[in-house]
């Protein structure tokens, strides 16, 4: 993977966790059009560079970044939105990255 694909890649990632980021903001009351028209707009960015990926890369090779977004949600909720985050969400989100090794590593 090269260093361009790979910034597209994480890029795609950003604009998913920002479009739930927004989604939930739109859905907790703030902002509501705004925040809800900024999401779909952060999901579409991010589902079209998706797909010009898997134009150039395998989907076995893709798939692993989208449990990263599992992560990055977490993190970002509990940074962004104040969300109160347990010692088993934590402990989930440990296995998850575990088993994004495992998974990129066959």
């Amino acid at each position: 993977m090269t260093p361009v694909a790979f910034v597209l890649v994480v890029i795609s990632e950003i604009c998913r966790v920002v479009g739930q980021i927004f989604f939930k903001h739109a859905m907790s009351g703030g902002q509501g059009k705004k925040a809800l028209t900024a999401g779909v707009v952060a999901m579409a960015a991010g589902f079209f560079l998706w797909l010009g990926l898997l134009k150039k890369f395998d989907l076995s090779f893709l798939y692993p970044f989208e449990g990263l977004n599992n992560v990055v949600v977490t993190a970002a909720a509990c940074i962004i939105l104040k969300e109160k985050m347990t010692v088993s969400l934590w402990v989930g989100v440990t296995l998850i990255c575990a088993g994004i090794v495992l998974v990129s590593r066959s």
